[in-house]
Parts: C-alpha cells; sequence; structure tokens
C-alpha cells in the first residue's frame, strides 16, 4: 500500500475554481474520508488522485511516486463508484477478472486473485451468477472485489453506499470496516454522510467550497471542531447554536467578549423545571426513538434548541421546562465563524 500526498492543489473549471489551495497526507493504511455537502469539491478531489480530473496546479504523490501527470491507468489505483459499472452480461467471475485479463494477467493468477477476493467479500458462493441474479449489496461487493484484484496501492470510493437502502448502507458499512482491517489497505472515501465519515474514518478531511475546513480523528473534530461550519456540519442532529448576547447574563457561563455566536451538543442540555435551569423553552416536537428521545425546543427569543433525553423522557409537546446547559461543553464562535473556545471532550478537565 502506499502515502498520498496532494500538495497545494488547484482545480478550475473555466473561471470557475472548484479546489483551493489543497494540500493533506494520507497515511499508508489509513481510511481517511472527505466529507462536506453537495458542490464542497470532495468528489473533485477524489478524481484527481485518481487521474480522472487534471489539476490546475500543486502536486499528487502516489507511494512516493509523482503521479500528477501520469495517466489514470498508470496510478495504480483502484476506484469504487456510486453505480456498480458491473458487465450484465458476464458473470460475477468475469467481471472481476475482466480487467486483469485485459491488463494481460496470466490466467491462473486471475483465478488465484478472484477466489481470495470472492473469500474475503463472501461471494465464492456467486461466481457464476449474473449481476441481475445479486442484490443490491452483493453487487457493490463485486465492485469492490473488482478492486482488490488489482492489488492497488490505494482504494478510492466514490460514495459506494448511496444506491443502497438504510439497512444495507448499516451492513456495508461494517463490511468495509472489516475489510480495511484485513487488508491494511490505503482508503480514500468520499460521502456527504457525516454519519457514515464518524463510524468509518481514521481521519476525516472537511471540505467547504473547495477549501479544507478542518482535518482530523472523528471525535475530534466532534468535541474540537475548529468552526462553526464544521460544528455544525459533524454531528446528528447538529450543534444547537444561539447568539452570544443570549447566553452572556446567564448565570456559571463565562463567555469570551469575541464571542458572536455559542454552540452546544443536543446532548450537553438537560431538562429541568421551569426557572431551575439557565432558560426556559417550549416544546414544540417531541421524536421518541426507544433507547432516546429528541425534544426540539423554542426559546422565549426564538432560538430552535434540540434536547437529546432518555427514551423514558415523559416531557410532551407542547410542554414549557426549563434546559440546564453544560458550561464546560460550550463552544464559542468569533464573527468570522472561527472556534474560540472548544467543549471539553469527555474525562477532560473543565
Amino acid at each position: 500500500m502506499a502515502e498520498v500526498i496532494l500538495d497545494g492543489v488547484d482545480k478550475f473549471y473555466g473561471s470557475f475554481q472548484a479546489l483551493y489551495d489543497v494540500s493533506l497526507t494520507v497515511p499508508d493504511g489509513a481510511f481517511v474520508v472527505f466529507v462536506g455537502p453537495s458542490g464542497c469539491g470532495k468528489s473533485t478531489l477524489l478524481r484527481a488522485i485518481a487521474g480522472l480530473e487534471g489539476i490546475s496546479a500543486g502536486r499528487v504523490e502516489i507511494g512516493g511516486r509523482d503521479v500528477t501527470n501520469i495517466a489514470p491507468s498508470d496510478r495504480d489505483v483502484a476506484m469504487v463508484f456510486q453505480s456498480y459499472a458491473l458487465y450484465p452480461h458476464m458473470t460475477v467471475r468475469a467481471n472481476m477478472e475482466f480487467g486483469m485479463k485485459v491488463g494481460g494477467v496470466p490466467p491462473q493468477e486471475r483465478a488465484d486473485r478472484v477466489t481470495e477476493a470472492a473469500r474475503i467479500l463472501q461471494l465464492e458462493d456467486y461466481l457464476k451468477r449474473k449481476p441481475a441474479q445479486l442484490s443490491g449489496g452483493q453487487r457493490q461487493r463485486v465492485a469492490i472485489g473488482r478492486a482488490i484484484v488489482k492489488n492497488p496501492k490505494a482504494f478510492l470510493f466514490d460514495e459506494p453506499l448511496s444506491n443502497l437502502d438504510a439497512k444495507l448502507r448499516i451492513q456495508m458499512r461494517i463490511e468495509l470496516e472489516a475489510l480495511h482491517k484485513q487488508l491494511g489497505a490505503t482508503m480514500i472515501y468520499v460521502t456527504h454522510d457525516q454519519v457514515e465519515a464518524m463510524t468509518m474514518a481514521d481521519q476525516i478531511v472537511v471540505l467547504n467550497e473547495g477549501r479544507i475546513e478542518q482535518i482530523g480523528a472523528p471525535l475530534d473534530l466532534y468535541h474540537r471542531p475548529s468552526s462553526i461550519f464544521v460544528a455544525g456540519f459533524i454531528g446528528s442532529p447538529a450543534m444547537n447554536f444561539f447568539d452570544a448576547d443570549t447566553a452572556r447574563p446567564l448565570d456559571g457561563l463565562s463567555i469570551d467578549p469575541r464571542a458572536v455566536r455559542i454552540g452546544i451538543r443536543p446532548e450537553h442540555l438537560a431538562v429541568t423545571k421551569t426557572g431551575r435551569g439557565h432558560l426556559d423553552v417550549t416544546v414544540r416536537v417531541k421524536e421518541a426513538l426507544g433507547g432516546e428521545s429528541y425534544l426540539y425546543t423554542k426559546t422565549a427569543l426564538g432560538d430552535d434548541l434540540v434536547v437529546k433525553t432518555a427514551g423514558e423522557e415523559p416531557t410532551e409537546a407542547g410542554a414549557t421546562v426549563g434546559l440546564r446547559i453544560a458550561a464546560e461543553r460550550l463552544h464559542q464562535f468569533d464573527a468570522d465563524g472561527q472556534a474560540l473556545i472548544a467543549g471539553a471532550s469527555p474525562g477532560a478537565k473543565p
């Protein structure tokens, strides 16, 4: 496998700039996820690594080799797309070995590689079937198997689970994580789904309008976001935000004079009796999910706050309750949206 390095990468489409001075290192054997909203440049960046998009400036290095001006077929990477792109008239075995056959790999070596990939992906019983006889999850495993048999330096995944239903997405996430551990491979994965990013990644790269907002381990980004954009994007439900002037008069909260917006995660708000917390709110909607419940509330000043509670929470829609804020978990942001103070991580001293 191999380290992947991007150094000062820019990408223009005519006068439109899609990537701005992107520099990062994907360590050998890491599982790195590019995440961000639609149009942020994550797929463009992945395609630039694969060579499917030329870059306007900068350098791309894979396994110690500068591949900036090298054709995609010579970069020694394997890409798995959102669409399975399987040949419908070929069997699973034929689909998996097709690229090797074109590349001149000897028949016995092709057979050995397909057998091993099928074992890893639990496809041994499906090698004689055609794609139409497979489920969506099985077809995606075939597409991944086609990548595995190439023995690439890096695997590139472009939203590969988007076409699957919710249950299959969870199953495939688990399978991809297990596959990464088994192969010890360098994997770069693009998704707009921050839950996928949080559960799968060693490192997350958060992109916003073609720029890197923050790079870090999932829980680092969750507990110590560098900007209001990252704070609002990472986490489900999203972090709550309200005006710093609302928080300044509240007892027990120390607010930086430069702070303009305050953030607090739903799980760092606690329900109490009216007048007993930091502020009173009206519950507009309650979502009871069994093991947990979410209260969608509104303050007297019109701020919307989501509160995560235990599944047995008795409060119902229409009630007025107090909310107690975990002061040590406050996030504070300046006028430019940059973090001034990030809430403490679990176990950290306030």
